[in-house]
C-alpha cells in the first residue's frame, strides 16, 4: 500500500521479515536513509523566464521598482496567459523532475500568474494532471490574490476573487474536478493590504481550504497576527514579522515557511528564524522556486538557513521534513520514517546525512535513491562510481 511496515534495527526487521519475499532489496550499508523532503512554498507553473530582471536586481533595482516598471510578476502573468495547457504542463513536469531529482518527493504548487479566473484555473488543472501521472507528491495552492490585476484596484480584485473566483472552485471542488488544498494571498504594502487579505483567507477557509498565505515579506503589515487570529495553517516569508507576530504563530501553531534563497537573491534582511525556534514557532523551509528565485533544490536551502538564518543542521532537516510537512497539513501522513507513514525515502551516498546541507550544491552525486510509496522512482548511477567526497 506505499506506507512504511516497519522502522527499527536490522537485526529486529530481518527476523520480523525472515518469512516474506521482496520484489527489491537495496544494500545501504555505508548510505544514510532519509525521509524525502518536503518543499513548503514554490511557485513552478507558468511561462517567460525573467533572466533579464536578475541584471536589473544585480545593478540595483528593487523588487518593487521592478514590479512597477512592468516587470515582476506582472511580466509572467502576460506569459504565462498566452501560453496554452499543454505547454505549461510540459515545462511544469520538468521542473517536478528536477525536484525530485534534488531530493523533494512533496511539494507544494501555487497558480497566481492568472490573476484573472481563466488563467488561475488553467493553472490548477495543470497541476491536476501532474498529481493524477506522476508520482512526486502535491499540495495544490490557490493564489489568485498574488498581485492586483492591471487596470484593477485591490478592492475590486478582492470582490472578483470573492464573488466569482472561490464560488467556481467550490464547484469545481465538488464535481470532482480540480482539488485545491490551500488558499494564499500576497498580503503587502501596494498589494493587497491586511482588511483585502482577511477577505480573501476567510472566504477561502469558508470553502475548505487551507489558510497559507504569503505575509510581512517587505513591510511589516501585521500578517502574522491576523494568519493567527484566522487560524492559519502557514505564513510564508515574514522577513519583517513583529515580535508580537511571533508570539502570536507560536500560540497559535501556525507554522512560519521561511525561503532564505528570496531574502538572499533579493538581498532582504534574513527572517528571524532563531528568534522564531526560541518563541516556539513551528519553522519550515521552502525553496520558493519561481521566476524571481529560481532554485529547485531542497538541501540548497538548507544550507541557506544554516549559513543565513543560524538554524542548526538538525533544525534544517527538520524544516524540510516534519515541520514542511505540518505547514501543508501532511504531517500525518509524510516527513518522517514512521510505521503507517507513507514510504517516501531518500538513500544518501554517504554514511553521515549531515553531507547534504554541507556539501552546497551536492546532491547530483550525493542522493543515490528518492522512493515515493516504497516505489524506486529515481536511481543515481553516477554515486555507484562517484565517491560522495
Amino acid at each position: 500500500d506505499g506506507c512504511i511496515k516497519a522502522v527499527g534495527q536490522a537485526d529486529v526487521i530481518r527476523n520480523q521479515f525472515s518469512e516474506a519475499m521482496f520484489e527489491r532489496i537495496i544494500d545501504c550499508s555505508g548510505k544514510c536513509v532519509l525521509p524525502g523532503l518536503v518543499d513548503a512554498h514554490t511557485h513552478p507553473v507558468w511561462a517567460g523566464d525573467r533572466v533579464h530582471e536578475f541584471a536589473m536586481k544585480l545593478a540595483g533595482a528593487s523588487y518593487m521598482e521592478i514590479h512597477q516598471a512592468g516587470g515582476g510578476i506582472h511580466f509572467t502573468v502576460e506569459h504565462t496567459g498566452k501560453a496554452t495547457e499543454d505547454e505549461l504542463f510540459s515545462t511544469f513536469r520538468h521542473r517536478l523532475e528536477r525536484m525530485l531529482r534534488a531530493g523533494s518527493t512533496l511539494v507544494e504548487c501555487k497558480s497566481g500568474y492568472g490573476l484573472d479566473l481563466e488563467t488561475e484555473l488553467k493553472m490548477l488543472r495543470v497541476m491536476e494532471r501532474a498529481k493524477k501521472s506522476m508520482d512526486i507528491g502535491i499540495s495544490s495552492t490557490y493564489c489568485g490574490a498574488h498581485a492586483v490585476p492591471k487596470g484593477k484596484t485591490a478592492t475590486e480584485a478582492t470582490d472578483d476573487i470573492v464573488n466569482n473566483h472561490l464560488p467556481k472552485l467550490k464547484e469545481l471542488k465538488l464535481s470532482g474536478e480540480i482539488h485545491v488544498n490551500n488558499i494564499d494571498v500576497f498580503c503587502e504594502k501596494g498589494v493587497f493590504d491586511l482588511e483585502s487579505t482577511r477577505r480573501i483567507l476567510q472566504a477561502g477557509k469558508e470553502i475548505g481550504l487551507q489558510i497559507n498565505f504569503h505575509g510581512d515579506e517587505l513591510h511589516p503589515m501585521k500578517s502574522a497576527e491576523l494568519g493567527a487570529e484566522l487560524g492559519a495553517r502557514a505564513i510564508s516569508h515574514l522577513e519583517e514579522v513583529t515580535d508580537e507576530g511571533i508570539v502570536a504563530m507560536a500560540r497559535a501553531k501556525c507554522a512560519a515557511v521561511l525561503l532564505p534563497t528570496t531574502a538572499y537573491m533579493l538581498r532582504l534582511k534574513q527572517p528571524q528564524a532563531r528568534k522564531m525556534l526560541e518563541e516556539g514557532v513551528i519553522v519550515a523551509l521552502g525553496s520558493d522556486f519561481n521566476p524571481n528565485a529560481y532554485c529547485f533544490s531542497m538541501p540548497m536551502v538548507m544550507h541557506l538557513a544554516c549559513v543565513n538564518m543560524k538554524m542548526s543542521m538538525n533544525e534544517a532537516l527538520a524544516a524540510a521534513t516534519i515541520n514542511a510537512a505540518y505547514a501543508l497539513g501532511k504531517s500525518d501522513t509524510h516527513g518522517s520514517l514512521e510505521v503507517g507513514k507513507q514510504g517516501d525515502l531518500l538513500i544518501i551516498n554517504s554514511s553521515r546525512w549531515e553531507h547534504l546541507i554541507y556539501q552546497f550544491g551536492g546532491h547530483d552525486t550525493l542522493i543515490n535513491y528518492v522512493i515515493v510509496k516504497g516505489k524506486v522512482i529515481y536511481e543515481n548511477e553516477r554515486c555507484e562510481t562517484m565517491s560522495s567526497y
